[in-house]
């Protein structure tokens, strides 16, 4: 099992804000110890690839994990290559409300901004 670390660069950071989301939402679904999101990736979308948001207290073996903001952050292996470096934050602006992703690999993204290619 892979050992949480503060301040240890994932590949995938997280803003204050979107933290503060993850444990807002976390404390609805009934999780409030281990609080972590699974950030991934997998294939579909317009552009090639989807990328994946899960809340859990549950780590798996692969996994690559760190704590940002009181979060514990997980990526598994085969996501962290399409996501080394990318910030997930959290908007709730006027061109819409949810979680955003700036990933520096992607090539194209599709208009929606949930789905990329490399």
């Amino acid at each position: 099992m892979a050992v949480a670390r503060e301040g240890v660069d994932l590949g995938v950071q997280i803003t204050e804000k979107a933290a503060e989301k993850i444990q807002y939402f976390a404390a609805k679904e009934g999780v409030s110890q281990g609080v972590g999101i699974r950030v991934g990736v997998k294939g579909g979308g317009c552009s090639g690839l989807t990328y994946e948001l899960k809340i859990t207290d549950q780590e798996l073996p692969t996994d690559r994990i760190v704590m940002q903001h009181g979060v514990k952050v997980m990526v598994d292996k085969k996501s962290f290559i399409f996501l080394a470096g990318t910030v997930l934050d959290f908007s709730d602006g006027l061109n819409g409300k949810g979680f955003t992703f700036t990933n520096p690999n992607a090539k194209k993204t599709c208009g929606c901004g949930t789905s990329f290619g490399v």
